[in-house]
């Protein structure tokens, strides 16, 4: 189909979902659910001539935008004086169970594609490894679930997207044979990401808040404008890192961190503009990834792909997660449901993407990128279909004391 038809059936869509989207809610059909879906339809798999063909470039700016913006707005809603005292459960889930999940995943991968490359079968672990709270967001917004639950789901999913893409971009050097200073040494590569990542974005934030109060305080700024400062900061904080060697992801994270936590006003223009344009990013990162992603490894998907993604969304996501609270006082109910809801979205499909473009021969290794893509597919529709009714389940079950 003609590229000009590609913004007004992009419009279509969106203006079908959006007339209905309440009602679909009711049914527990989420908007990544339907996106992914009508991508589908509009892919060469329904379409065929006639389907849609976005450029590789706008593809992966849309999904780097959204994953940004969402990392951003995630940690702008995180509140520290709340925070202080939790920590321990999504420390944990960060540098225990997601290292444990990524061996074991990378282990079965092994076990299940013997022919595949070790560096290949690294990759899709990497790959699998960040969650997105989006998925199941009424998990992370509904004021039943305790507190600490709904945080520290927040923290482990604005946090992990930036703590493993460095690794994945060491083990794309290693695939290309690409050799640069900075992969010399890993630990300090990694260091440095992580460090510069998070001071940068954090000076981003704490500088756009004060700024924020100084032009609030004396009306200077429009209010129609309050929603856009976010929003330029975000991008600001992500390619600011970048420019002194951080970690761009985990600095749009910090950035929402030190807003949110210093500014109330831009911190609740921060939660509107990801209601509404930022979601609408998002959305189309999962009609992309319908549209191009699905037809491109379908042929590929077969019964070793769809136990590793089975395996993936469950016994190598819960076990790690169970295990790495060790003595910690929390309950089993509480542990498995943290463990369920690791979903596989944005930063997934982003780091495919990425993988994609620096990896010019996929020939022989089809069968690594169908797994990823099958394993988000299903993420997005169990997790989709699981969250109200996993959510309403759980809330009624816990104790009359439990922490909230």
């Amino acid at each position: 189909m003609s590229e000009e038809l590609i913004l007004p059936g992009i419009s279509l869509v969106i203006l079908g979902y959006g007339y209905c989207s309440r009602l679909l809610d009711r049914y527990a059909i989420s908007g990544p659910m339907v996106f992914t879906a009508i991508g589908v339809l509009l892919s060469p798999l329904c379409c065929g001539n006639l389907s849609l063909h976005p450029s590789a470039q706008s593809i992966q700016l849309i999904a780097q935008v959204a994953l940004i913006l969402i990392l951003f707005s995630d940690a702008a809603s995180v509140s520290l004086s709340r925070f202080k005292g939790q920590w321990r459960l999504p420390i944990r889930l960060l540098f225990l169970a997601m290292p444990l999940s990524i061996v074991l995943s990378y282990l079965t991968a092994r076990y299940l594609f013997p022919n595949q490359p070790e560096l290949y079968l690294l990759l899709l672990a990497f790959i699998l490894a960040p969650t997105d709270a989006a998925l199941g967001k009424i998990v992370v917004t509904d004021p039943k679930i305790p507190h600490r639950i709904r945080t520290t789901l927040t923290i482990e999913s604005g946090l992990n997207d930036g703590i493993v893409f460095p690794l994945l971009l060491i083990t794309l050097a290693m695939i290309t044979g690409a050799h640069e200073a900075s992969y010399d040494s890993p630990v300090l590569y990694i260091t440095r990401q992580i460090f510069l990542g998070a001071l940068m974005g954090g000076l981003v934030g704490f500088l756009g808040a004060r700024l924020g109060d100084f032009a609030i305080d004396r009306d200077w700024m429009s209010t129609a404008y309050r929603n856009l400062i976010p929003f330029a900061l975000a991008i600001f904080a992500y390619y600011l890192a970048e420019a002194f060697g951080g970690n761009g992801y985990i600095a749009a994270f910090f950035g929402g961190l030190a807003l949110g936590n210093s500014n109330e006003t831009l911190r609740r223009s921060t939660e509107l503009f990801s209601e509404s344009e930022g979601e609408l990013l998002v959305m189309l990162s999962f009609l992309i990834f319908g549209m191009v992603f699905i037809p491109a490894v379908i042929d590929f998907w077969d019964g070793k792909t769809l136990i590793f993604a089975l395996l993936s969304l469950t016994i190598l996501r819960i076990i790690p997660v169970v295990i790495s609270f060790g003595t910690l006082k929390i309950d089993l109910l509480d542990r498995l449901f943290i463990g369920w809801f690791g979903p596989r979205g944005i930063a997934s499909i982003l780091y495919i993407l990425i993988a994609v473009g620096q990896l010019e021969n996929l020939r022989g290794h089809e069968t690594i990128f169908a797994t990823a893509s099958l394993t988000v597919v299903l993420s997005i529709f169990l997790h989709g279909l699981s969250a109200r009714p996993l959510a309403r389940l759980y809330s009624k079950k816990l104790s009359p004391d439990s922490p909230k």
